[in-house]
């Protein structure tokens, strides 16, 4: 690893702590800062326009974590987000723990109660390190305003050298006062591309394959290694499928890209995986929802030797054992191994059977897909039609984030992309209420590109009143509501194994187009297939916050998790009744 140099720095100033936090957001590039004003940091607050910071005042801290999470994403480039100590700082949990998963550099600045009445049980006071200690890369509390602008700078290093979300927790009385201080400047650490004998032994193994297989990670499209994956790739002729709701590692529309892996994937990329004897898992931890069965396929290849090549060490041989662990840079490993692959083979040639077996897989399921779709009723409009549609509407450049839940997942099927840091979804945590906010920050991020956000009728409930957030900043996101009247996934479990018992799945909606109208955006209605094209275009064409209200049937497709549910048996007579269906 080679670290680039830092900038000059001017040396030490007489500033206050306030000054000396804002210089130091400032010196890491910091522009946009999301959250909702307190009391505690309100001395720093002030300063932010000053320092060309913007704020962005929203409706609940969570979602405040969420816009710094998909704000991360779609730049490259840190997410911040900031609270009042105590419940606004509480209310960050869930979405810090999502950017974890998705190994996002947010920064999470969360003030504290004051130092000199730490301990006695004051207004807003808790505890707010061990709270985040599991869903953080790492923490620090300020224990003098003298190191502010220190720890608050190793907080943003740490963020994006380690890929994920770091904790800088500031007692409120040490924005005050006058210190002198150097700010720190960022510099960058490069990673390498790992073991170079390792290197040369996995370009060994892919080139001498039968059947090689590439699997592109969330690591592809994060650190910048697209373009290598394609010249390894090409130089193979192998398949590549991308990793589990990482749809963006690798373009759509190039020859060997045969989709993702994973729950409502694509069986062109499970049945071309199932074929291999050799796999690259490039960039990836090779997350269990991403090798689990399938459509009813056991799609892994048990008898393969497995490649992985990821930055943290710790997940190497963690799901899945592996020939090959390779400790480095999916970018840096891809231009490594590709250029073995190349001094092995020579000039590559293109191996027609395996593209045409590529194309025979791609146009087995396209044809399988189509087939799935059920059909529309009178004024709703069938899911699986409705993301077709969707999908042939969205522009190129658009970037789409997706909550959860039974329509939301089956887009996994219907979601391609040609560009990276296009595709946004909750990851592992898989939370509701992610994907409207994560929206918003991707949009505010990248304000050239158009934000989409995939939101179920429930999920829908904890993130809507961020429509004012968009309406009052002047951000265009497009809400697309998936209105079906009903928490989908999990009445799907009903349905298979509670004898059709709906106990708190059916939703009694209001006209969401109402609502957004309400808040001053704008809101359609769209109950007929062949309005859902022209709605989105018009959304985006309008460039104003606009929420969708997509009226569906009620169609559900296949549950999440048939591995990890057992049907009811029940003991006690008065609930024999209750026991699974026979």
């Amino acid at each position: 690893m080679s670290a680039s140099a830092a900038p000059p720095s001017p040396g030490k100033q007489r500033m206050t702590p306030s000054e000396a936090f804002v210089e130091t957001l400032a010196s890491y590039g910091v522009r946009d800062v999301f959250g909702i004003v307190g009391s505690a940091y309100m001395d720093a607050h002030d300063l932010f326009p000053l320092a060309g910071i913007r704020f962005l005042s929203v409706a609940h801290e969570q979602n405040a974590a969420h816009m710094a999470d998909g704000y991360a994403r779609a730049t490259g480039r840190h997410g911040v987000c900031i609270g009042q100590n105590g419940p606004g700082i509480t209310n960050f949990v869930t979405a810090i723990a999502a950017a974890y998963w998705a190994h996002s550099p947010v920064v999470a600045i969360t003030p504290e109660a004051g130092s000199l009445t730490a301990g006695l049980g004051g207004f807003q006071e808790t505890e707010q390190l061990p709270i985040f200690s599991k869903i953080t890369k790492w923490q620090t509390h300020v224990m003098s305003p003298t190191r502010l602008a220190e720890l608050t700078g190793r907080a943003f290093h740490y963020a994006m050298h380690e890929r994920g979300p770091t904790q800088v927790n500031i007692p409120r009385d040490h924005f005050y006062g006058e210190i002198e201080v150097e700010i720190p400047r960022p510099f960058r650490v490069e990673r390498g591309p790992g073991d170079r004998d390792a290197l040369r032994e996995a370009a060994k193994l892919l080139a001498n394959a039968a059947f090689p297989v590439i699997v592109a990670g969330g690591g592809v499209s994060m650190g910048g290694g697209v373009a290598e994956l394609v010249r390894l790739a090409e130089a193979l002729s192998a398949p590549v499928v991308n990793s589990y709701l990482h749809n963006d590692s690798f373009p759509a529309s190039h020859e060997l890209a045969a989709g993702p892996l994973g729950y409502q994937g694509s069986k062109a990329a499970m049945e071309l995986i199932s074929r291999a004897d050799v796999v690259l898992a490039l960039g990836t931890r090779l997350g269990p929802f991403g090798t689990l069965p399938q459509y009813g396929f056991d799609y892994w290849p048990k008898q393969a030797r497995i490649i992985q090549v990821d930055t943290d060490l710790r997940v190497l041989g963690l799901v899945r054992p592996v020939s090959l662990a390779i400790h480095g840079d999916a970018r840096a490993a891809a231009a490594t191994i590709g250029d073995e692959v190349h001094a092995l083979v020579g000039e590559p040639r293109r191996d027609p059977a395996r593209i045409a077996a590529v194309a025979a897989a791609r146009d087995a399921w396209a044809r399988e897909l189509a087939a799935r779709a059920g059909a529309n009723e009178p004024g709703r409009v069938d899911p699986r039609r409705a993301l077709a549609a969707l999908a042939k509407a969205r522009p190129a450049n658009a970037m789409v984030a997706t909550d959860i839940g039974n329509v939301c997942s089956v887009a996994n099927s219907y979601l391609h992309f040609d560009q990276p840091d296009s595709f946004f979804a909750a990851m592992a945590f898989g939370n509701c209420g992610y994907a409207y906010p994560t929206a918003i920050g991707a949009q505010v991020g990248r304000p050239d590109r158009p934000s989409i956000a995939y939101v179920g009728d429930g999920a829908w409930g904890m993130s809507l009143a961020e429509v004012m957030t968009c309406v009052r900043e002047g951000i265009p996101t497009v809400a697309v509501v998936f209105n079906n009247g009903q928490w989908g996934a999990e009445k799907r479990n009903q349905i298979d194994y509670f004898d059709n018992r709906f106990l708190g799945t059916d939703l009694a909606n209001p006209n969401f187009a109402e609502v957004a109208k309400a808040m001053g955006a704008d809101g359609l209605t769209v109950s007929h297939e062949d309005e859902v094209g022209d709605a989105l275009r018009g959304a985006i064409a309008s460039q104003r916050p606009t929420v969708i209200n997509l009226m569906l049937t009620q169609n559900l497709s296949e549950p999440f998790r048939r591995d990890a549910f057992k049907p009811p048996r029940r003991l006690l007579d008065k609930y024999k009744p209750y026991s699974a269906k026979t």
